[in-house]
């Protein structure tokens, strides 16, 4: 009897150690599952520093959280916009730095090339785009851009070209074209180069405006308005900032209404003024791309061994515009827009 006791004993006491071992294997299986699946909580500091481009931010954020980057819960970010300010820049940089984010999504060019400065020797990787390489020592190669930096490529000269060939396209009879920008914008010397070779094969003369602010746009429209002949057949702009800023666009948009001339190269409009026409990238979708190097950062890679990738063009033409000046717009033209405004 005793030793039906005993046998009866090990029994349960097997079949307990094996309910044990059940349930440790089973604790550890959930246990190493919920591991797997909780990553790590990454900081991203994304700096914003043009409105006419901040959609960028959008398409960032919507793309990441299609990645598995769940904001609130593995992914925090810190977005900061500011509307091309230098000094704010460098604040705003100064800031992701001290509190060590992950990560740092930045655009456009002179805030990117801010940022490269601003997290030299911090291991802080940067992802840039709607910046321009050419001109700005942003990287060392497409295919390795080198040091803590890669992004997205702006395809600034081959879009400055096809701006000049719309509005030649448009406007066939021009002879001169008058083209704002911000004075010492990094990136204004690799479209001008590219521009002055077009035009001079064609017969136009470019007139170059560079200039700090709306003000000074005001100043040399009025001196242009005082000319017997203003000397200006079409406004055309490269890719910077200053063109696309409300105040100054309202002052050339004011003054291409009084001579019933064209303006191109960016879309914009604001209240009775606008532009015929746009070349730009779509910076929702840059963003977007700019999202999948993030996450190959954020797996292992190096950003500095990240090829650059670069954006597409995207063409916009405002027909409703174009039609009230008296301009052809034809088929053609129309079948290469991504966007036509009526």
């Amino acid at each position: 009897m005793e030793k039906n006791n005993w046998k009866d004993c090990k029994i349960n006491l097997s079949k307990q150690l094996t309910l044990c071992t059940v349930l440790l294997i089973a604790f550890c299986i959930f246990f190493s599952g919920c591991y797997e699946k909780t990553q790590e909580l990454y900081n991203v500091g994304i700096l914003s520093g043009l409105d006419y481009i901040d959609d960028a931010a959008d398409g960032f954020k919507t793309k990441m959280t299609t990645l598995g980057y769940i904001e609130g819960e593995n992914i925090v970010y810190d977005l900061q916009k500011t509307n091309f300010d230098m000094s704010i820049y460098k604040n705003i940089l100064k800031k992701f730095v001290s509190d060590k984010v992950d990560l740092i999504f930045v655009f456009p060019t002179e805030a990117s090339q801010e940022a490269k400065l601003a997290t030299e020797g911090t291991g802080i990787p940067v992802v840039f785009a709607i910046a321009n390489i050419e001109g700005t020592d942003l990287i060392d190669s497409i295919q390795k851009p080198g040091g803590n930096i890669t992004g997205v490529r702006y395809p600034g000269p081959d879009i400055a070209l096809k701006r000049f060939e719309i509005m030649n396209e448009l406007v066939p009879n021009a002879t001169s074209m008058w083209i704002p920008y911000q004075r010492g914008y990094p990136i204004a010397s690799s479209q001008l180069d590219v521009l002055h070779a077009a035009t001079s094969a064609v017969g136009v003369s470019l007139i170059e405006a560079p200039a700090d602010n709306a003000s000074e746009l005001q100043i040399y429209l009025d001196a242009r308005a005082n000319l017997d002949d203003i000397g200006i057949d079409a406004i055309l702009f490269l890719a910077e900032p200053l063109a696309v800023t409300n105040d100054a666009f309202k002052v050339m948009g004011k003054f291409a209404d009084e001579y019933n001339i064209p303006i191109g190269g960016a879309l914009m409009i604001e209240g009775d003024y606008e532009s015929v026409f746009g070349v730009h990238v779509d910076s929702f979708a840059v963003g977007m791309q700019a999202a999948f190097i993030a996450d190959k950062i954020f797996r292992g890679a190096h950003a500095g061994d990240i090829p650059v990738v670069s954006a597409e063009n995207y063409v916009q033409i405002n027909y409703g515009a174009a039609q009230k000046l008296g301009l052809n717009v034809s088929e053609g033209l129309l079948s290469m827009a991504d966007e036509i405004i009526q």
